[in-house]
């Protein structure tokens, strides 16, 4: 059987936009073998990807080179015989593993003075390939192929049994009240977060209309959440920090409705086709869009946006601050009677 190896990018959001090259992979050869070395807090992610095969963790941190490592696992996948290495990141090191594996073709875009670690290089073209998911689908072509129409959206599977699980250990309850989700965090910085008193706002609302609201977020989140909850009246649940990357997936797919920041959670909900508001500040929807067609985006598109920074140069944060709550909760609505 013929086999490939995805060398995987470290970020969830993008990795949750690889599926959309997996599912090009399976369209071309429906019996082609994908296997992807990822870091491992993004294999509960793979593991809900129905065209993965096997997910392989990349033992490195992000930044690290550590080359005796990379040698000795690209020696150790050698036996597997992958007939071609895609690699999704544009980093020198990315090439490393499936240069020592030898694998015979590997395939990237031009970065980093790596191109004598590869036998397939592409030149990107920003212009053709604006957004990320086409970057990575592009990869899975042909050289000198022309994207065409849209890609694949990314569809990850929810498990109902580990859902029943997490709702049982977080003591909540679904399917007597409709569940708001909110997703607060972003792990680039802060140029990405909406306020917490505007989530708060929104909140508010939606505790008053009888909805649940669950705020999802990480460990580091877990302070904004609180904050959120208080200003809300403390009548949200707060899972930040309290849930795996698995337990959010199976979660988030059981909200009625989402309202997040431009983070991994946005684009995990998308990929559950979870009716939404993506919230943009520093960060261009045109380049990392959530990949649903029930979601909407709000964005104030100031002449300083997008930036891409973590913190705000310009030290005022208008791009959200001037975002008020009544903008997200006119489009929620426009997005709920649709």
């Amino acid at each position: 059987m013929a086999a490939v190896l995805i060398v995987a990018p470290s970020w969830v959001g993008d990795m949750v936009m690889a599926q959309s090259l997996f599912k090009v992979l399976k369209a071309q050869h429906a019996e082609r073998a994908i296997d992807v070395l990822a870091p491992g807090w993004t294999l509960a992610l793979l593991a809900r990807m129905p065209e993965v095969r096997d997910a392989i963790n990349m033992p490195l941190g992000h930044g690290q080179l550590q080359l005796l490592e990379r040698r000795r696992l690209g020696i150790s996948l050698r036996a597997a015989g992958y007939e071609q290495a895609i690699l999704l990141p544009n980093s020198f090191k990315s090439a490393l593993v499936p240069y020592w594996a030898r694998i015979p073709r590997r395939t990237g875009f031009i970065g980093e003075m790596r191109q004598w670690l590869l036998t397939d290089c592409r030149t990107l073209d920003r212009q053709q390939l604006p957004m990320t998911v086409q970057r990575f689908v592009a990869l899975g072509l042909p050289s000198g192929a022309v994207l065409k129409g849209p890609v694949p959206e990314p569809a990850l599977l929810s498990s109902n049994e580990n859902g029943r699980v997490a709702l049982q250990r977080l003591g909540l309850v679904t399917g007597q009240q409709p569940v708001l989700a909110l997703c607060p965090g972003a792990e680039f910085g802060d140029a990405k977060k909406w306020p917490e008193a505007y989530y708060a706002e929104v909140a508010k609302v939606w505790l008053e209309k009888g909805w649940q609201v669950w705020l999802f977020g990480s460990a580091n989140d877990a302070a904004v959440c609180d904050r959120i909850n208080t200003l809300a009246g403390d009548g949200c649940e707060n899972l930040a920090g309290q849930t795996r990357l698995e337990d959010a997936i199976d979660l988030l797919g059981m909200a009625n409705f989402v309202v997040t920041n431009d983070s991994g959670l946005m684009h995990v909900a998308a990929a559950l086709q979870r009716p939404m508001v993506a919230i943009y500040g520093s960060s261009d929807p045109d380049f990392t869009p959530p990949l649903s067609e029930t979601a909407q985006i709000e964005r104030l598109g100031l002449d300083c946006s997008p930036c891409f920074k973590r913190e705000c140069p310009l030290g005022h944060l208008n791009c959200l601050n001037n975002l008020l709550p009544e903008r997200v909760i006119t489009s929620m609505e426009k997005v709920m009677k649709r």
